[in-house]
């Protein structure tokens, strides 16, 4: 699946809120090397480097798209094409940083505790995931493809993404490697002043990519609008027009 910077950066207040709060829980010594795992177009890079401005950053993500859009934003920064499970850094890290991305990364029981064995002691892996799927928005995504006459096509799309661990799970998990683990959850409320087709262009960005892009130009334009007319009923349109976006998001730092 293809990404676009230009869709995903659409929302870029929004979607950058979260790692900053999540890099606020990072501890800050010692951090020489820090790594944004996929980086996309370099906002989630550009808040680690503010946290740690004393430290080498470096990117890493498989989309051409990405990459080229954050070696734009930050052309100091050494930006690597790769898929987060075939990264190796040439030595450890203190701080690894996976913003919104191992919600599309499979067999986490095995991925995060890699990912702290490649941390130096005392180093930390940030991890912030939107926990969504039973939301509203990401229910009638799959609604709609399955009550479509597309519905063949999109059979697989609704299994793009991984579904998470609770909160104890990720914590009983990662314990064992770690000195230290903080997991919480956070529902962001993100007020959309275009009202519910907003919340469609905000989804094109993450959510919906697996959908509309195994449909055809004229199949994606009747997807999108059966979804938008479903996303107004279940996000009701506020007086002034705008619509608030409920986003649960489960954040974990664990500190070897």
């Amino acid at each position: 699946m293809s990404w676009s910077a230009r869709q995903y950066v659409a929302f870029e207040d929004e979607r950058t809120r979260p790692v900053r709060d999540l890099l606020a829980a990072v501890p800050t010594q010692d951090v020489r090397r820090a790594v944004d795992l996929g980086c996309g177009p370099g906002n989630s890079t550009e808040v680690l480097m503010q946290r740690f401005p004393g430290a080498e950053v470096a990117g890493v993500d498989n989309s051409d798209d990405m990459i080229a859009a954050a070696r734009q934003r930050l052309p100091q920064v050494p930006f690597t094409l790769a898929g987060i499970e075939d990264w190796q850094p040439a030595a450890p890290v203190d701080v690894i940083l996976a913003n919104a991305v191992l919600q599309w990364v499979p067999d986490h029981r095995k991925v995060l505790p890699e990912l702290i064995g490649k941390l130096a002691p005392g180093g930390s892996l940030a991890v912030q995931m939107p926990d969504s799927l039973d939301e509203p928005a990401h229910r009638l995504m799959r609604e709609v493809a399955a009550a479509g006459p597309w519905a063949a096509k999109l059979a697989d799309a609704a299994n793009a993404r991984t579904g998470l661990f609770t909160p104890t799970e990720y914590y009983a998990m990662l314990r064992p490697h770690a000195a230290r683990v903080d997991v919480w959850l956070t529902v962001y409320h993100h007020p959309l002043a275009a009202g519910p087709a907003a919340i469609v262009e905000w989804f094109k960005g993450s959510g919906l990519r697996p959908f509309v892009q195994a449909l055809d130009e004229a199949e994606r334009a009747d997807y999108l609008a059966r979804y938008q007319d479903a996303v107004a009923q279940a996000y009701p349109t506020l007086p002034d027009g705008s619509v608030l976006l409920p986003f649960p998001r489960l954040f974990i730092v664990a500190t070897r």
